[in-house]
């Protein structure tokens, strides 16, 4: 099947333009005001000020999403559309952002997962909330851009043998900035009016552009994170962490671990305990307040059990189906076959709608529950899912 990918903003468009203050979304901006178009910046607010600004911190605090740097950063942007005659909003998300991602984020690693914030902020906050604000200003638009290095492509035909054509994101041309693992989650409906103007760009290019053109973002330092670790604990401090035993494989009590909040699968550094091998964590056991840990070996998987899914238009395949799968960010898509899962009666996990079963051609290393498990063909992404289990 061929994927068609869908025109860019023209000259007269009016241009929706997200903005953090970074170099990806300013240039993006300023590429669409000198096309033509007609450009609105919109910023969301979602720094409430609940967390106490750090003070002489030990090390430099790097940029996070979400963070007292909030002010700064639309005080930029603002900045910016002045000089440039663009019409600036900030859209207040705060609310939003509490309950939809950072409330999930703590429920999420208090449950023994691990979360990953920015593909629910993506959804609900970026892709939601903040349009939500928009439309109830009143504002029109033709299209919505952002920064992201991602495609929005159609299919030539149906999927899967219906007439829906839904519109669908793709791998950009920067392989090593792809950000479509985050913005799975966006439904099609929204997609339609949404374009990435950097999709055919690399990255270099887009700072040796931004620094030609003189702006001040081309030197700031990357958002890597949706929350410095400096405030880690802090967002957790609204809940007393509870110890509980480190064991490994057999059972054995290996040490004392400090809140199951504070550990992931595949973690090594910070666990506390010496061995006469490396270990990791292996697993984390909510229920009994215990994190496992085993050699590095035994955290391959051969597979994984996924719910929650999501796809383009709502279009599921109707039989098992071939094709690339990401188990996280900075992992590789490798080749899996996926089809529909029945759990057996035995199973009391309490799963969200209908679940998929994931095998993997060759074993992976430390599936984490609560990461996404993402579909690619031909870096198209076919849909997705919140990793459950693995086995």
């Amino acid at each position: 099947m061929e994927f068609i990918n869908q025109e860019l903003p023209k000259a007269g468009d009016t241009v929706l333009v997200g903005m953090s203050g970074g170099v990806d979304s300013t240039l993006t901006a300023l590429l669409l005001k000198e096309k033509g178009c007609r450009v609105i910046g919109v910023t969301m607010s979602i720094w409430d000020g609940k967390l106490p600004v750090i003070e002489n911190p030990d090390k430099p605090i790097r940029e996070s999403c979400y963070g007292p740097g909030e002010e700064i950063n639309i005080a930029e942007c603002k900045k910016f559309c002045a000089e440039h005659g663009i019409e600036y909003h900030v859209i207040d998300a705060k609310e939003q952002y509490n309950r939809q991602v950072l409330e999930y984020f703590k429920s999420e690693y208090r449950s023994g997962r691990t979360p990953n914030p920015c593909i629910m902020c993506n959804r609900f906050i970026k892709f939601g909330a903040m349009l939500e604000g928009i439309s109830q200003a009143g504002i029109k638009f033709d299209y919505f851009c952002t920064g992201h290095y991602a495609r929005i492509v159609r299919p030539s035909e149906g999927l899967y043998g219906t007439d829906e054509r839904p519109y669908m994101i793709a791998t950009a041309a920067d392989v090593s900035k792809d950000q479509t693992y985050f913005v799975y989650r966006v439904p099609s409906k929204v997609l339609e009016k949404v374009r990435f103007p950097l999709a055919q760009m690399k990255k270099k290019d887009v700072i040796e552009l931004a620094k030609k053109a003189g702006l001040e973002a081309a030197d700031r330092e990357e958002s890597q994170d949706f929350l410095g670790e400096e405030y880690f604990d802090m967002v957790f401090a609204d809940r007393p962490s509870v110890p509980g035993d480190i064991i490994d494989l057999d059972g054995h009590v290996l040490g004392r671990h400090r809140g199951i909040e504070h550990y992931t699968v595949g973690q090594r550094r910070g666990l506390g305990v010496s061995a006469k091998y490396p270990v990791y964590v292996h697993s984390i056991d909510a229920k009994n307040n215990l994190v496992v840990l085993a050699p590095n070996d035994a955290l391959n998987s051969n597979g994984l059990i996924a719910d929650d899914f999501v796809w383009p238009g709502d279009v599921e395949p109707k039989e098992s189906l071939r094709a690339k799968v990401k188990i996280r960010l900075a992992s590789k898509p490798v080749l899996a076959t996926i089809e529909a899962y029945n759990p057996l009666e035995s199973d009391t996990y309490n799963y969200k709608g209908k679940t998929w079963k994931i095998t993997f051609d060759e074993p992976q290393r430390a599936i984490a529950p609560g990461q996404s498990a993402v579909l690619y063909d031909d870096g198209i992404i076919l849909g997705g899912g919140i990793i459950c289990k693995s086995f």
